[in-house]
């Protein structure tokens, strides 16, 4: 069972070249979040904040990230929750599991993605429809 953590954040514009080992770095700007790995490797661990990856909570003490990380590339395949500034350690997924887990999120991307191409492209349309309804309503009346 891997020790209780407690990670300390900071705020940046930019994350550093080096990063501080138990520290957090949160970036805003470019909606990203970057950690050393939890389990000491020393891997760097970047979350990127949007929609369809992670969401971070800030309370004014301390940040979570949901949903989980898992750092199933590096040789570790780690698997933690950071809520509240703490790493709280899941069970370790099978190859199986974890692929499920992929695809589970390519999924969700794709349907994201795509319900928003769909709407952009029914703006577009809409936009493109309309301009020339217009054009014919006014060539209707000159000509």
């Amino acid at each position: 069972m891997k020790t209780k953590m407690v990670l300390k954040h900071e705020f940046v514009e930019y994350i550093p070249n080096h990063l501080k080992d138990g520290t957090i770095y949160v970036s805003v700007t470019f909606g990203t979040v970057v950690h050393k790995c939890c389990c000491g490797c020393g891997n760097e661990v970047i979350t990127p904040l949007s929609p369809t990856d992670w969401k971070l909570t800030f309370d004014g003490e301390s940040i979570s990230l949901y949903p989980s990380i898992g750092n199933w590339n590096f040789a570790c395949k780690s698997h933690y929750w950071i809520e509240n500034n703490r790493v709280e350690w899941a069970k370790k997924w099978s190859e199986d599991k974890i692929n499920t887990g992929r695809r589970h999120d390519y999924l969700n991307k794709k349907k994201y993605y795509d319900k928003k191409n769909l709407f952009h492209n029914i703006e577009t349309h809409n936009k493109l429809g309309n301009k020339h309804n217009f054009w014919s309503r006014l060539r209707k009346r000159w000509f």
